[in-house]
């Protein structure tokens, strides 16, 4: 079955636009920050391909959450919900961009980089969206891999190897994960509570799920260090990272002390800068002479 009228945005609406841009933006980090020589006409292609693989993941998510996704407020005005597009429609449009992202990839840039490029789709759709996300509390904990791997992604695109130097910028969205999308969650809970999907809040309760939100942001500090003592970044970045991870336990203790969800919004919009600032002070970190830059600032 074809949907009658199909347009280009809607297509565009099925990747995920606004997820896209964080995964992108992080895959371009690893890229930037990795050791060795890219030529820029290569990198634009690796960002590329990358970018169209999220995409590609998110309309294979639509296809299989559209029966869920009508129930939910915050996603019932989806392209396939909406019927603008047909199941069919997403499942072949996420099949060829995966194709075509994954073969781009290996060809244009590295195997290496290709064969994780397909492991993340394959991991979000199959691991997170397909059996994780309907059967345990857990979905978000495991599954959030798949949006750690963009900056290994782009760091395999420069060495054309999967390095140990690049897992702290695994383990910095791998942890951040769980917090970021429970304070969702637990805003969202009726949305999560009607389509039976077992998000933490429903499972575990309120109480519990912020008490894990407060674990997690304390266990993330020392994670989003590490790139520092790692030699993957430089004081700079591990100055802002301190700043940035005292402002999110602080939120995630206000979220555990507030009977009303004004904190857990205020904390979903935090995280959001939070990632965002620690990757582009990393690549600012490692920008030429910005070192030198600041050092010779504070001295005169």
């Amino acid at each position: 079955m074809v949907a009658a009228g199909a347009r280009v945005g809607d297509f565009w609406a099925l990747m995920k636009p606004r997820v896209m841009s964080l995964v992108v933006f992080s895959g371009f980090a690893g890229l930037y920050v990795a050791p060795g020589e890219i030529h820029p006409l290569i990198a634009a292609v690796a960002v590329l391909c990358i970018a169209v693989a999220a995409g590609a993941s998110g309309a294979m998510n639509m296809w299989y959450d559209r029966d869920i996704d009508g129930i939910m407020s915050r996603t019932c005005g989806r392209p396939i919900p909406k019927g603008y597009v047909a199941p069919e429609q997403a499942l072949a449009f996420g099949l060829a961009l995966s194709a075509f992202s994954v073969m781009l990839m290996g060809l244009a840039v590295n195997v290496a980089a290709a064969a994780l490029l397909a492991f993340t789709i394959f991991f979000y759709v199959v691991v997170y969206t397909i059996w994780l996300k309907r059967r345990t509390p857990q979905n978000i904990v495991i599954g959030g891999a798949a949006g750690a791997f963009p900056p290994m992604i782009g760091w395999a695109a420069v060495t054309g190897s999967i390095d140990w130097a690049s897992l702290p910028l695994f383990a910095l969205i791998f942890m951040w994960t769980p917090p970021h999308f429970w304070a969702l969650a637990l805003w969202r809970n009726p949305d999560y509570m009607r389509a039976g999907v077992p998000m933490m809040p429903v499972v575990a309760g309120m109480e519990s799920t912020k008490k894990q939100m407060l674990l997690y942001t304390v266990l993330l500090a020392p994670v989003a260090l590490a790139p520092v003592f790692l030699g993957v970044a430089g004081w700079v970045y591990g100055a802002t990272a301190i700043v940035l991870n005292a402002g999110f336990i602080y939120r995630a203790w206000r979220v555990l002390r507030s009977d009303d969800l004004v904190w857990a919004k205020k904390m979903f919009g935090f995280s959001l800068v939070y990632l965002f600032l620690h990757f582009l002070v990393l690549m600012l970190d490692r920008a030429p002479g910005l070192v030198s830059l600041v050092r010779g600032t504070l001295a005169w």
